[in-house]
């Protein structure tokens, strides 16, 4: 187990913000930062800014050790960010070796969906559960899965992307090269080709009962449930966790993706499974970073 005495910084990259917190030991939150990503996210860009915001958050070194969560897989050893193919630029970035020169602390990354579920399984919606996948919502769909207690990586390092997965054959080009991803569909520009408001808005006047909303979301929750149907084949999970921006709006999406479980999984492969929030909401990443900073997964 960590030291409750030992300080460490976690770091939650995203297209838009870069979320940063500073623990102990125990996963208590010292101290936050939060500022938007540079526009273009080129990897230059942002390795200056996360550089100069850890220097801000923690002017008297008190956190040797930093873990970094970003949008994509990284390699086993927790080094190189291998792709994030929602930032301009990102293909094999050694950015573990080019903070720890300018910041003199011990760096380690990780798929941010990855950090998410393991910051949920430390302190969150995850606890005691063996079998686990977490989906990330948000400018892409991400995801993180459990197996028998463990962090499934894959072979190479690259497992899983659960919001790469086809539901259309022939569905719109996704980023990574498949037609018709779950993220195309499910991601904050596939919400916005069901309807032209912001995310905010069509989750207060869905509050408020207005049909047209509440239609909006029950399509989305439709098309997301489609995703995890498959899903729920691959890994029979016990728990689904549904977290990242658009995860706020759950209560409005989730039963049309219950309903189309129920309809598509046959029993015997959703025999007890709950899906439900994250718990954490969006600093689930930054806490999750931390732990495996840590050296736990």
């Amino acid at each position: 187990m960590p030291s409750s005495i030992e300080q460490v910084i976690g770091v939650d990259l995203g297209g838009t913000a870069i979320k940063l917190g500073r623990f102990n030991g125990a996963g208590e939150l010292l101290a936050g930062l939060e500022l938007p990503t540079p526009q273009p996210a080129m990897p230059g860009a942002v390795s200056v800014a996360i550089a100069e915001a850890i220097q801000q958050l923690d002017p008297e070194r008190l956190a040797p050790r930093v873990g970094i969560g970003h949008p994509g897989p990284a390699d086993r050893s927790g080094r190189v960010a291998r792709v994030a193919i929602n930032l301009p630029g990102w293909i094999d970035v050694p950015l573990a070796d080019w903070l720890e020169p300018m910041l003199e602390r011990q760096i380690t990354l990780a798929n941010d969906a990855n950090c998410a579920l393991v910051g949920e399984h430390w302190l969150g919606a995850a606890q005691g559960c063996s079998d686990v996948l977490l989906l990330t919502l948000g400018t892409g769909v991400g995801g993180a899965v459990y197996l028998d207690g463990k962090l499934f990586t894959g072979r190479g390092g690259a497992a899983p992307e659960p919001g790469l997965i086809s539901i259309n054959a022939e569905g719109p080009v996704c980023h990574s090269g498949n037609r018709g991803s779950l993220e195309q569909y499910c991601s904050l520009a596939g919400l916005r080709r069901l309807s032209p408001l912001d995310p905010a808005e069509l989750v207060q006047r869905a509050a408020a009962g207005e049909p047209e909303s509440l239609a909006v979301w029950a399509e989305y929750g439709r098309l997301l449930g489609v995703g995890i149907s498959s899903l729920v084949y691959q890994f029979t999970p016990e728990r689904v966790l549904i977290g990242g921006g658009l995860g706020a709006a759950s209560p409005y999406f989730l039963p049309a993706v219950w309903a189309q479980v129920q309809e598509r999984v046959q029993a015997v492969s959703r025999e007890g499974l709950e899906i439900q929030p994250c718990a954490l909401g969006n600093g689930a990443g930054r806490l999750g970073a931390a732990r495996l900073a840590l050296g736990w997964r």
